[in-house]
């Protein structure tokens, strides 16, 4: 909104000698360091009044698993306020409402994202603790079915989306190489261009995907990721700090992606426009970090799937439009790791007639059970995840 804003009264400004001091506002690299802090802020100032508010409306959580070990190693969590997501999704909404370019379709779709989940996650939520559709005491929430649908439909509507956004937007003769860059499939130490001694051009081993091809892997990524995030907050802190790191990757990400003299130099997609995702990430970061003051160990709440299911789906998503999947996958290995566990477990267990591979899935609740402190198995995985950003970004270059 600043930046629209400041771009509207230019003209007024320059011939005022205004303009000088609004001009650090049009610069996206000082926005997006500004959307972390402010996003920080956000959650800080709104943290408190929104805790107090939730206990007022007796939104506590009970944690039950199938398993009487852990349940009795999560005892001292009960009635802890959940639906702490709300403050971290509104922290994300009103820093990218400030700071980013609303005229930017990337924007807009990311704001469809953020809204769309969140809802889902807060009807999920709100289910789980009022009972509203189950018999008393249950706390099943929504369906997998339809927690999962909502999830694809959302994928289906962005990939296509984001595929007509590039036909209408560089289909014309003299933008083919960024239109194929938009649909590329990156992948690890494969590069994006190639210098044929004059200039810049597309990379003769660039994979273009057809339009059905990048709509469902859009759709089972943005799925995907929302529901390894939602698996992986389950201890104080976790999943909160593993996505801050991740989407501060991103942030970078975004903003490579977004410049062309930077994505021809490291050899990356080009993406025009993308780099106001870099205003998302950012808020992202700072929602998260500020979220983290309140549920660290010992947590005063929990985000719950409203800030969770969001969290994983933004970050597919601006992943998806600076077309590095991969390295998300890379970065997000914990998370991916979490989801890995699930499947193997529930798959194995009915394989095998109710053998287990792990003591409980998912995996952070089996390093909990075997004897490990809850605090070590959060640090541990935040220590792992700074890693794998560090490793992501680092070999980026290494095309």
């Amino acid at each position: 909104m600043l930046y629209n804003i400041i771009n509207m009264l230019r003209p007024w400004l320059v011939e005022n000698g205004l303009f000088g001091y609004c001009r650090v506002w049009t610069y996206i690299e000082f926005r997006a360091v500004v959307s972390v802090l402010m996003g920080f802020g956000f959650v800080l100032l709104m943290g408190k009044p929104t805790i107090m508010w939730l206990i007022k409306q007796k939104i506590g959580d009970n944690p039950e698993f199938h398993n009487k070990s852990l349940n009795e190693l999560t005892k001292k969590k009960a009635h802890t306020p959940t639906m702490g997501g709300i403050i971290i999704c509104g922290s994300i909404f009103f820093t990218t409402m400030l700071l980013a370019d609303l005229e930017s379709f990337y924007v807009r779709m990311a704001f469809i994202c953020l809204i769309w989940l969140a809802g889902v996650g807060c009807a999920d939520d709100w289910l789980k603790l009022t009972s509203a559709r189950r018999t008393p005491g249950s706390r099943d929430g929504l369906y997998s079915w339809e927690k999962l649908l909502f999830q694809l439909a959302l994928g289906v509507m962005l990939g296509i989306f984001i595929h007509h956004y590039g036909n209408t937007k560089w289909g014309d003769v003299g933008h083919n190489d960024i239109l194929s860059m938009s649909r590329s499939l990156t992948l690890p130490f494969m590069k994006s261009w190639q210098w044929d001694g004059s200039q810049w051009i597309p990379a003769d081993s660039l994979i273009i995907l057809g339009a059905w091809t990048f709509v469902i892997c859009t759709t089972l990524f943005i799925a995907g990721t929302s529901n390894a995030v939602n698996l992986t907050d389950g201890m104080d802190g976790l999943a909160s700090g593993i996505t801050g790191m991740i989407a501060f990757a991103f942030m970078i990400l975004a903003l490579i992606a977004g410049s062309e003299v930077w994505a021809k130099n490291l050899l990356v997609p080009y993406i025009p426009l993308s780099n106001e995702l870099a205003i998302v990430a950012g808020a992202m970061f700072g929602a998260c970090l500020g979220f983290l003051w309140f549920n660290a160990h010992p947590a005063e709440v929990f985000m719950g799937d409203t800030g969770s299911l969001p969290l994983g789906g933004l970050l597919a998503y601006i992943a998806v439009v600076i077309r590095q999947e991969f390295l998300l996958l890379v970065v997000g290995g914990v998370v991916y790791m979490e989801l890995l566990s699930v499947v193997l477990q529930v798959g194995y267990f009915k394989c095998t007639g109710g053998k287990r591979i792990f003591r409980c899935a998912p995996i952070h609740h089996h390093f909990h059970m075997g004897g490990t402190p809850e605090n070590r198995v959060v640090i541990r995985m935040w220590l792992a995840t700074a890693a794998l950003a560090a490793l992501a970004i680092a070999t980026i270059k290494l095309r």
